[in-house]
This record gives structure tokens, C-alpha cells and sequence, in this order.
């Protein structure tokens, strides 16, 4: 029995830091568009490293940098269904680094979101505000939420190389331990088959 309750703290501390690496990125992204647009005029271009970087204000209709700025309602239904994919997935995950992946995913898809819910022209086709440009880097202008979204796809792709499962183990340590289970000649148990063993259910 003491496996099961060490799956729930895993699952319980992988769940906040989802939750709060979410929160994070969500408010960090709407107070930095919060100021953006209480204190820049939309088009204003304001230096802040040369052209290494730049605080360009825009209302972006599209997805992330500008792109399809022609399909809005789509972004927003698609934004959502995201959403709710992570929510409905998130009991699953008991790695940290998995849970700050869906954490980043979760907050910045959260904020680009609010901007097409409530900002102008309408609900479910408001405009993204964007304000960080660095023409040397890519010529687009983005947001946090942006950033913080590339950025689970970057941490998403790493895991994925090197075989780090949701539950933090990676795959040839998994695929070791199953092996060492394995009986080694025909009638052979484990040098451990003795030993009582507690598997938790997932």
C-alpha cells in the first residue's frame, strides 16, 4: 500500500507546478499587455537594445506571429480545445518537467485567449496584442504568451528525444528494470521473484 499514496504526492506536486507555472506565464503575459497598451501608441516602435530588441505595439488578428490573421474564430475554438485537452490530460502527468510543458502550453494559450474572448472588435475575434520585436532574430512581432508556447514545444521536443515518459522515467531505464524481471534461462526466476512487490495502479 505505500506505493499508492507516493503515486498521488508525484501526481499532486507534478499538478502544481503545472498550475503555477500556468498562472505565471498568464499573468505575466496580461500585465505586460496592460502596460503595453496604457502607455505605447499602437505602431510606436521604442528601442530598447538597438535592433537586438524592440517594443513595437500591435493588434495581431491572427496566430502566433502574425500569422492567418484571416482566421480568428478559428484560432479561438482551436485555443480552447487546447485548454481543455491539458485540463482533462493533467491527472496523468507526474514528472515536473513534463508538468512545467503543459504549465507553459496552458498559460500562454490562456492569455492570447482572453485577448480574442474580450478585446475589440468583438468577442471571439479580438485582437492579440504583440509588442516584442527582434528583427535580427525573426522578422514577426509577439507576446509572452508567444514565447512562453514555443517554448513548451522546445522543452516537449527534448523529452520526447530522449525518451523522458509522463512519469519522468525515461524509456531505456524503463525497458532496464523490465529486463532485469526477466527470467534468464527456462525455468529461472529473478533473483528477487521472492520478494513481495508493490505495483501502484495508475
Amino acid at each position: 500500500m505505500a506505493a499508492e499514496p507516493a503515486a498521488k504526492v508525484g501526481t499532486a506536486t507534478a499538478l502544481l507546478v503545472l498550475v503555477v507555472g500556468a498562472l505565471a506565464v498568464y499573468g505575466l503575459d496580461q500585465l505586460s499587455k496592460y502596460l503595453v497598451v496604457a502607455n505605447l501608441t499602437e505602431g510606436e516602435v521604442v528601442p530598447v537594445l538597438g535592433n537586438v530588441l524592440q517594443w513595437q505595439f500591435v493588434r495581431n488578428p491572427g496566430a502566433a506571429f502574425s500569422l492567418a490573421s484571416g482566421m480568428t474564430w478559428i484560432f479561438t475554438i482551436l485555443a480552447a480545445g487546447v485548454i481543455t485537452f491539458i485540463v482533462w490530460f493533467a491527472r496523468r502527468i507526474r514528472s515536473i518537467a513534463w508538468a512545467l510543458v503543459f504549465g507553459l502550453l496552458l498559460g500562454g494559450v490562456l492569455g492570447n485567449l482572453t485577448d480574442r474572448l474580450l478585446r475589440e472588435p468583438s468577442f471571439g475575434l479580438g485582437h492579440v496584442i504583440d509588442f516584442i520585436s527582434t528583427p535580427w532574430l525573426i522578422p514577426a512581432i509577439y507576446n509572452v504568451a508567444d514565447m512562453a508556447i514555443v517554448s513548451s514545444m522546445v522543452l516537449f521536443m527534448l523529452l520526447t528525444i530522449r525518451g523522458v515518459g509522463l512519469d519522468g522515467i525515461r524509456e531505456s531505464k524503463r525497458a532496464g528494470v523490465a529486463a532485469e524481471g526477466e527470467p534468464t534461462a527456462e525455468g529461472d526466476q529473478p533473483a528477487d521473484a521472492g520478494t513481495p512487490r508493490i505495483v501502484a495502479e495508475s
